[in-house]
């Protein structure tokens, strides 16, 4: 086929444009964890913001100091997996408001996940699922700050979603502890008690790694909506925390998770069983982006930690 030069020129534009457009699908996007850390370091204050070393992986950690006339401790925060440690679902109210009745908190940004393509396939949406969709869009639309890293946020596993592959947890578990015994390393420099709030997935989590008695030993153990997004595992999550070390607060809200709802009356029998007397079960009624629910929560928190020193 001849074509008149003006036309080869139109055609080599279109091939061009074509073969820039399927290179493009190639390219990797931008690692959630890595948009978190610049949206933090471009927003926060400066002295906020400390950066630590797991190994070869640096992270992003946040650093508020008691603003009390004596300290009582640190608290180490602990959001759910691939949320913000800025997130409203009570992490960030805590991180802030503990600081004023005497601890000083340590807040961590979370490893990436590693999914499997099975991982990532979800269930057509039902009514539960759009009623938490619609939860977790109030609860982000008020998060600090409001950042592109929000929009990679992980899918919302709710009752009916597929099982997650323990290899997948098994290898956030990883990365989750070196960083969180990063955090706690920082924490020693502080002095006094030691406290861990985590939220959803990575509460749960850290209580399987609880239950293996490590070497850092906690003062306190909070737990906001503990779960695992795997049934088995969720399960024997009841029996688990039963056994752990520190005491133990097990906070949970009526609207929230519900595999957490589920599994309430089971942890008690378990608790009951292994004898766990510094074991104490709320319920939060609401939703957990509510500000009346901040309110309450930290009212159980400080009630908790006052009891216990």
């Amino acid at each position: 086929m001849n074509l008149k030069p003006s036309h080869r020129l139109v055609y080599a534009a279109c091939f061009a444009l074509i073969s820039s457009v399927n290179a493009a699908d190639f390219i990797k996007p931008t690692p959630w964890s890595s948009l978190v850390t610049n949206d933090i370091q471009r927003f926060l204050p400066t002295d906020e913001v400390r950066p630590l070393l797991a190994g070869e992986d640096e992270f992003i950690s946040l650093y508020r100091q008691s603003m009390a006339a004596s300290q009582r401790g640190i608290v180490l925060i602990i959001p759910d997996w691939q949320h913000l440690p800025t997130n409203n679902a009570g992490i960030n109210f805590l991180r802030k408001q503990l600081n004023e009745i005497g601890y000083a908190t340590l807040a961590m940004t979370m490893p990436d996940i590693d999914w499997h393509p099975a991982d990532m396939a979800m269930p057509e949406p039902s009514e539960s699922s759009e009623d938490a969709e619609e939860s977790t869009t109030q609860s982000d639309e008020q998060t600090a700050p409001a950042t592109p890293a929000q929009a990679q946020q992980a899918p919302h596993f709710v009752t009916g979603a597929p099982n997650i592959s323990e290899a997948v947890l098994d290898d956030y578990k990883l990365k989750l502890i070196a960083r969180f015994n990063a955090l706690y390393n920082s924490a020693m420099d502080e002095g006094g008690n030691i406290i861990v709030v985590a939220q959803g997935a990575s509460a749960g989590l850290l209580i399987e790694h609880y239950a293996s008695f490590p070497n850092n030993e906690l003062n306190a153990f909070i737990s906001l909506g503990s779960y695992l997004p795997n049934s088995i595992r969720n399960q024997h999550l009841n029996a688990t925390l039963s056994t752990i070390s520190p005491p133990l607060l097990d906070i949970f809200y009526s609207e929230g998770n519900p595999d957490t709802l589920q599994s309430v009356k089971d942890r008690k029998r378990w608790v009951r069983k292994h004898a766990k007397y510094d074991y104490r079960q709320r319920e939060l009624f609401g939703v957990p982006s509510e500000p009346e629910q901040h309110e309450r929560l930290l009212k159980e928190v400080d009630g908790f930690l006052r009891r216990l020193f």
